[in-house]
């Protein structure tokens, strides 16, 4: 049997911390996720893999499992040993219980049997008995169902201010309502809503990674949003009004006199609202750009050039 390196999967160090194998591991199935590269088999197989590598390295149980079987598993394979003559009864079972989560769309996932290797059913879900090299399933009560994962892509002015999706799940429809805050890479988790159990247990979870989709008039940093905002001459020249957009809408904000191109205001609390603190928020950042006014008729070039000559400048 084929022992899988997970952290060489995910190209982590095996002193890789939990933050460190998250954000490899969204790197890989973003890169490889089968929505992307639709019909490439080996694409499909690395985000297997890397999923496959994620349910084992994110759990401490398993890791521990994991870490412990390997150097068990290459001392036990360096004295000539065979698989089904190796005692899986340390490992097998399924005391680690819940969902794996290797599906890749709403609507459910591959058979029960192929979607992890045998080296994971080995470890975690099955053991091989009797000396026949046969596999079977320990039963040790109802078992949770599989995951479901998904991603979703919303808008930057979704993300800023809620709202409500439907998708489609296991051939019936669920509404989703979504909570201002939304960040790219996200995990939204949907107790319950994943594949049925075949052993009598509860159903899986659905796990949704948002995609906040881009948009060229914002600049997200964190919770903190950055844009620019044409201010009229004659307002950044003497004061006034100035109309901001925002994802959410847009603002009236005040240009003080002779403000020049380029300056940068701050709107504390109008960024990025906390997902999990509805009343906190991230900033806004508006960055002034002065237009300039053309197709100037000769009586406003006449009054420019006096201002001009006002100033002491030569036109």
């Amino acid at each position: 049997m084929n022992v899988k390196d997970y952290y060489k999967i995910l190209g982590v160090e095996k002193s890789a911390s939990d933050d460190e194998i998250k954000k490899a591991y969204r790197k890989m199935a973003k890169k490889y996720h089968p929505d992307k590269n639709p019909g490439d088999k080996a694409a499909e197989e690395k985000f297997k893999e890397a999923n496959e590598a994620y349910e084992v390295l994110s759990d401490a149980e398993k890791r521990k499992k994991y870490d412990q079987f390997g150097s068990d598993w290459q001392h036990y394979e360096q004295r000539g040993g065979r698989p089904e003559d190796f005692d899986w009864s340390n490992f097998g079972g399924n005391a680690y219980g819940g969902g794996h989560s290797y599906s890749y769309n709403f609507g459910g996932g591959e058979e029960e049997g192929g979607q992890f290797s045998d080296f994971f059913e080995a470890l975690f879900g099955q053991r091989f008995g009797g000396g026949t090299g046969g596999r079977r399933q320990q039963a040790r009560g109802p078992q949770k169902g599989n995951n479901l994962n998904a991603t979703m892509e919303v808008s930057l002015e979704d993300a800023y201010k809620g709202g409500s999706r439907q998708v489609e799940v296991n051939g019936s429809r669920l509404s989703i309502k979504l909570k201002p805050g939304l960040q790219n890479g996200q995990v939204i988790r949907l107790k319950g809503k994943g594949q049925e159990s075949r052993s009598g247990g509860e159903p899986g979870d659905l796990l949704i990674t948002i995609q906040v989709a881009p948009d060229n008039r914002f600049e997200l940093k964190g919770q903190d949003i950055y844009t620019d905002a044409p201010v009229d001459l004659y307002v950044a020249l003497l004061g006034g009004k100035a109309q901001v957009t925002l994802p959410g809408g847009a603002i009236n904000m005040t240009i003080p006199e002779g403000t020049n191109s380029g300056k940068v205001f701050r709107l504390k609390g109008k960024g990025m609202p906390d997902y999990h603190h509805p009343n906190q928020a991230g900033d806004l950042f508006i960055k002034v750009m002065v237009q300039v006014p053309t197709n100037l008729s000769e009586k406003e070039k006449a009054l420019f050039r006096q201002l001009a000559q006002e100033r002491g400048i030569t036109v």
